[in-house]
């Protein structure tokens, strides 16, 4: 059983982070089953870009990793989602579902899979959630 105390001794915004992070991710994934451009997909879709943008938002203020300053390459990440999110939504308006498709896989599988996988190297929060320590 996870243990959230390691995630929970962070100061703010890196567990509200985390949890809306997760939150995205059961979201996004729940999108790649449901029939595509019904209410359904809708209205999780919203719910999906919404914690994407509140996660690349609150990534901003993370500063654990300094490279330059208080900045690392993970507030570079949070701006490319906050432009592919914006670009994604637009599509979307547009009618331009290929766009819409592509750009969303591309900030589940980059924004969420890939930078997750991240947090479960040892010495990270997740890391001691999942696998103690």
């Amino acid at each position: 059983m996870a243990d959230l105390a390691p995630l929970l001794a962070h100061p703010q915004p890196i567990p509200a982070h985390a949890f809306m992070a997760i939150g995205a991710l059961v979201a996004g994934g729940a999108q790649f089953l449901l029939p595509k451009g019904r209410g359904a997909h809708r209205a999780l879709g919203w719910l999906y870009a919404v914690l994407m943008g509140a996660v690349a938002v609150s990534g901003l203020f993370i500063t654990e990793l300094r490279w330059i300053g208080p900045f690392s390459p993970i507030h570079l990440l949070s701006v490319l989602a906050l432009c592919t999110l914006f670009r994604a939504v637009d599509a979307a308006y547009r009618g331009d579902i290929v766009t819409h498709s592509r750009a969303m896989g591309w900030l589940y599988g980059l924004g969420l899979v890939l930078t997750g996988a991240f947090t479960l190297l040892p010495g990270r929060a997740m890391h001691a959630v999942l696998f103690g320590g």
